[in-house]
């Protein structure tokens, strides 16, 4: 209750009354399938750098009754992507690797008509490489590595089409960015991320997840599917464990923190980030209309992406020009959470 009220309190301050009703009824109301005895979710509304909406709904461990809150990290899904397009443009700012780079300059065990496709081909998803989840055996149980995406496609002879004539978009491709990072940095994705982004940023309970490996996620969401009727803990599949494409759990916290760095030179120079904002190609093969940029859609004014692997439903959605930004972390297979964040947003969008 308290919580709530805060809340309240702070978009009222931010908005006025008026603005603190309509938004917080809005929230209340489209937020409602996350409430309860459920799977929950996370909601972060950032305006002006302040975060006049910070809420947890439901639970992020249903068998513990452990609620989902704004510090419970999530498998970001391919939200993570934004973080690997960033890592490697760090490197070329540090002119470890260009952007023009083969991906087979890095990577040499790949097949020879790689030689023609860029590193930024694989930002944008105008690479062409196969899926490489449809290279695994139907039979496997065991989890892909990255290490067994770059056999499996070491093993093809052709792509979808011709480097930069057309966009799919590619797991495949972030995942082997994120091999690149390790080859040019000479550390290793986790540690790279951590040294460079992470903590730099302070986003100190955010980390590149691998499972038996590394170190546990702190305040863990975990995923859940419902099946019959009810939810059934879906949390690792045997594509949960690949990294550049989806291995990122954070928290709306520390997102902010990322949100924050994205307006300024703190991280990214401004050339960099033009680059990743920019639209470059358009998306092709998917339900929303947009462009793509470099680990980020764009659409009108905004730039977004969401995140979707086994038990994991995410969005963020930054209105630059605005400066608004509305995040949703779930840890369920459904609802997808685009058209909601569109909602909830309206009310700030509205004067």
């Amino acid at each position: 209750m308290y919580r709530w009220f805060a809340n309240l309190a702070l978009i009222a301050l931010v908005s006025g009354p008026a603005m603190a009703r309509t938004a917080t009824s809005t929230v209340d109301a489209l937020m409602q399938p996350y409430t309860g005895d459920v799977p929950g979710a996370s909601l972060l509304i950032l305006k002006d750098g302040k975060p006049v909406v910070r809420r947890g709904f439901g639970y992020a461990d249903l068998e513990h009754h452990v609620p989902a809150t704004p510090a419970t990290d999530y498998r970001l899904a391919s939200v993570s992507k934004q973080f690997t397009a960033a890592a490697i443009l760090l490197l070329a700012e540090d002119h470890k690797l260009s952007l023009d780079d083969s991906i087979r300059h890095w990577l040499p065990t790949l097949p020879a008509f790689t030689d023609r496709i860029q590193l930024r081909q694989l930002l944008d998803h105008t690479g062409g490489l196969l899926d490489y989840e449809d290279l695994i055996p139907p039979a496997q149980t065991e989890q892909v590595s990255d290490t067994d995406v770059l056999r499996l496609i070491a093993q093809t002879d052709h792509g979808y089409f011709p480097p930069g004539s057309a966009y799919r978009y590619s797991n495949t491709g972030y995942v082997l960015l994120g091999l690149v990072i390790e080859k040019a940095s000479g550390m290793t994705l986790p540690a790279f991320l951590k040294a460079r982004i992470f903590a730099p940023l302070h986003m100190d309970h955010t980390l590149l997840y691998e499972h038996q490996r590394g170190p546990a996620v702190p305040d863990r969401a975990y995923g859940y599917s419902r099946i019959d009727g009810h939810w059934r803990r879906t949390d690792q599949s045997v594509t949960s464990a690949t990294r550049g494409d989806g291995g990122i759990y954070a928290s709306i916290d520390d997102l902010a923190k990322w949100d924050a760095a994205l307006y300024d030179d703190r991280l990214l120079s401004a050339a960099s980030r033009q680059l990743a904002f920019s639209p470059h190609v358009k998306v092709t093969g998917e339900p929303y209309e947009a462009q793509y940029g470099f680990g980020w859609r764009i659409t009108g004014d905004t730039l977004w992406h969401s995140g979707e692997s086994m038990g994991f439903r995410n969005v963020i959605v930054r209105w630059p020009k605005r400066h608004l930004t509305v995040i949703l972390l779930s840890n369920r297979n459904d609802p997808e959470p685009y058209q909601t964040v569109l909602k909830i947003a309206q009310p700030w969008l509205a004067d």
